[in-house]
C-alpha cells in the first residue's frame, strides 16, 4: 500500500504545477492533503473521482484558510471529520478514517510563527491531540498519523539548527512534545528506515532561494503506533515535481 501526504498549500495551486500528474505517476492507494485552502466543490474534483478516489474534506469556517482532504481508493469503514475539538473543525485540521486493517489520522498541527496568541494555541493542541491519541496505543490495530506537524524535531531535521533555537517550529517545547509523543508509543516512519541521514527536508521557505540551496525543515510526518501488524518498506520525500513550499512524503507499507 502507498500512502502520500502533501501539504499543498492551496490545492487549486498545486494542480496548476502537476499535481493530477504527480498523482496519475504515484498511484497512490492513498493522499492527505494539507491546508486545500478551497471549498469543497473545488477538492472534491471530477479528476480525482476519474482515476477511482473517493473524496473527504474538513473545511474551515474562514474560506480559504486551512483545510484538509483525503483522496482514497480504499473504501473506509468510517470517516470522521474534525475528530477532535475546537479548530481540529473550525479551522478544518482533521480527518480520522478507520480501514480494516489501520486508522488514519490525517492532520494540520497548527503553526506558531504569526506571534504569541497562535503559539499558545499550537501548544493547547499539541496537548490535546496527545490525550486524543494516547488510547490508540494499546488497540491492535495501528494508527497512522500524518501531516505537516509545523515542528522540526531534531538538529539533523533542521539546515541551521543553532540559528532556530528561538523559532516557532524549533522551539525546545515543541521539540520535547515530539519525543513525549514518540514516547508514548509512536514511531516516526522516515526515522525508523534512515535514523542518521541528514539533509532532506520537506519544507523551505519560498525567500533566500532556499530550496534552491536546500536551506529547509523536515516537519511534514508519518507516524505509526508500535505493532507487528506491519511492515514499512519504504518512505522518501518527494522532491520532484515542485508542488507547494513542502515536498511530498511517499510511504510504502505493508500489513500483515
Amino acid at each position: 500500500m502507498k500512502i502520500i501526504t502533501l501539504n499543498c498549500n492551496g490545492i487549486r495551486s498545486s494542480l496548476s504545477k502537476g499535481l493530477l500528474d504527480f498523482i496519475c505517476q504515484e498511484n497512490p492507494d492513498i493522499i492527505c492533503f494539507q491546508e486545500t485552502k478551497a471549498p469543497a466543490t473545488e477538492i472534491d474534483r471530477k479528476e480525482f473521482r476519474d482515476l477511482g478516489y473517493e473524496v473527504h474534506s474538513c473545511l474551515a469556517l474562514k474560506p480559504g484558510y486551512s483545510g484538509t482532504a483525503v483522496l482514497t481508493k480504499l473504501k473506509p469503514k468510517s470517516v470522521a471529520l474534525g475528530q477532535g475539538e475546537g479548530i481540529y473543525s473550525s479551522e478544518g485540521r482533521s480527518i480520522f478514517l478507520e480501514y480494516n486493517d489501520f486508522y488514519l489520522w490525517n492532520l494540520y498541527f497548527p503553526s506558531g510563527t504569526s506571534g504569541e496568541e497562535r503559539q499558545k494555541v499550537k501548544y493547547q493542541f499539541l496537548d490535546s491531540f496527545l490525550e486524543l491519541a494516547k488510547p490508540y496505543t494499546k488497540k491492535k490495530k495501528p494508527l497512522i498519523v500524518c501531516g505537516d506537524v509545523n515542528i522540526a524535531h531534531t538538529e539533523i531535521d533542521i539546515h541551521n539548527a543553532k540559528g532556530n533555537q528561538k523559532s516557532s517550529g524549533f522551539l525546545p517545547e515543541e521539540r520535547a512534545w515530539v519525543s513525549k509523543f514518540l514516547d508514548l508509543g509512536f514511531t516516526d516512519c522516515f526515522r525508523l528506515l534512515q535514523p542518521e541521514i541528514r539533509d532532506e527536508y520537506s519544507w523551505w521557505t519560498y525567500r533566500f532561494q532556499a530550496r534552491k540551496n536546500n536551506k529547509g525543515w523536515r516537519i511534514d510526518y508519518f507516524f505509526i503506533t508500535k505493532s507487528s501488524k506491519y511492515n514499512i518498506e519504504s518512505v522518501h520525500i518527494a522532491k520532484e515535481p515542485v508542488l507547494s513550499d513542502h515536498a511530498p512524503v511517499v510511504m510504502k507499507i505493508q500489513f500483515t
